[in-house]
């Protein structure tokens, strides 16, 4: 297969569920690309993105994007909404009318897009909650195996391997993951997919999060590269190969990413906490001297104090949300966005860390 990251010019990528970027930042990174269109319907959050890829128009709602109009891409990403399937919602599923069921949208993208490459990251629920399908015609209840009605959630979210997930019988009872697995292998697409938590690359909290890397397998038809074909379905070879990820010397690699190849690059350094640290983070200060090295900057202070509710008591400083997150100072909270500070935490309560999806896309390529 056509390895994307050898190319003539940066990969162009299509962004969906956009957030502030980072999954965008981890993608040009990884693989030299740029992104060109993104679709976001917070406009408060669009604001972010907007300023960081000012080039790069809004699509906007996607469940009104008529497709065969949008320029073609090598890449497709994003990370649906979680709502539904994160252990902290209402864990209704991926099921048609929740948010979570935008993935359905996602899908008819791929479908008409024809990108080389999808990256899709969500939260650690896609593995354990339902996903709700209608059934297809010409489904037959006597081909179903024995005991398909719908598991108790208690013992789903105990399951670690699904008899159900990739199964070709669209009314048997699937986890979350298992439909986006079985949708991505309808649509001619390999997968490979990964969970990573935060912490493994030096972040002070766990956030996990589960990455899908799905590369095109239908045969080559004609295609000269790695062009994405809108509706054709061709690709670049009809056998699947491994990607792996160029020395940053040898790959396209947008100025806005410099500061994660610097990064990446203290990752593994081994980092001890000093008095200061100890002093002022306390049980906490090796996390905190670790994620200081790897980001290059210090910790903002964590909280700040409510002065008009003296009860409510303290909330989390978007500044040093921003940093756990691993962001540049500002990349979120710079005033310019105008965004409150409730904005702002909403936008990176729902994002991921750049650095952890750059680690998922490289062991997930190798």
């Amino acid at each position: 297969m056509h390895d994307p990251t050898q190319h003539d010019r940066p990969l162009r990528v299509g962004s969906l569920f956009s957030g502030y970027g980072g999954l965008d930042l981890a993608i040009e990174h990884a693989l030299g690309a740029e992104t060109i269109w993104f679709s976001e319907i917070n406009k408060h959050v669009a604001r972010i993105f907007s300023h960081h890829w000012p080039d790069a128009p809004n699509l906007g709602d996607i469940t009104t994007i008529d497709w065969r109009d949008v320029e073609p891409v090598d890449v497709l990403c994003g990370g649906f909404p979680c709502q539904e399937v994160s252990v902290a919602g209402r864990r209704a599923g991926l099921a048609p009318g929740t948010r979570s069921g935008l993935w359905t949208h996602m899908a008819a993208a791929i479908d008409v897009l024809q990108p080389e490459l999808v990256v899709i990251e969500n939260v650690r629920g896609l593995l354990s909650t339902m996903a709700v399908r209608t059934p297809l015609e010409g489904d037959d209840d006597e081909h179903r195996d024995p005991d398909d009605a719908t598991p108790d959630p208690a013992t789903l979210r105990n399951l670690e391997l699904d008899p159900w997930g990739l199964g070709d019988n669209a009314a048997r009872p699937l986890r979350a993951a298992g439909a986006v697995l079985g949708d991505l292998a309808d649509l001619g697409m390999d997968a490979r997919w990964i969970g990573l938590p935060a912490s493994a690359i030096g972040a002070p909290h766990p956030r996990f999060r589960v990455f899908i890397l799905a590369h095109r397998i239908l045969p080559d038809t004609g295609s000269d590269g790695c062009q994405a074909r809108r509706g054709d379905g061709r690709s670049s070879s009809g056998s699947a190969g491994h990607y792996h990820v160029e020395p940053s010397a040898h790959r396209l690699c947008a100025s806005r990413t410099g500061w994660l190849a610097e990064q990446a690059s203290r990752a593994g350094d081994a980092v001890a906490p000093d008095r200061r640290h100890l002093h002022r983070w306390g049980r906490y200060a090796g996390a905190i001297a670790r994620w200081e090295h790897i980001t290059g900057r210090e910790a903002p202070a964590p909280a700040l104090l409510n002065l008009l509710n003296e009860g409510e008591g303290p909330r989390p400083a978007p500044e040093f949300v921003e940093w756990i997150m691993g962001l540049p100072a500002r990349w979120v909270t710079d005033p310019d966005h105008g965004l409150t500070q409730n904005q702002q935490i909403t936008a990176l309560g729902n994002g991921v860390v750049p650095l952890q999806a750059s680690a998922a896309l490289a062991l997930s390529m190798t």
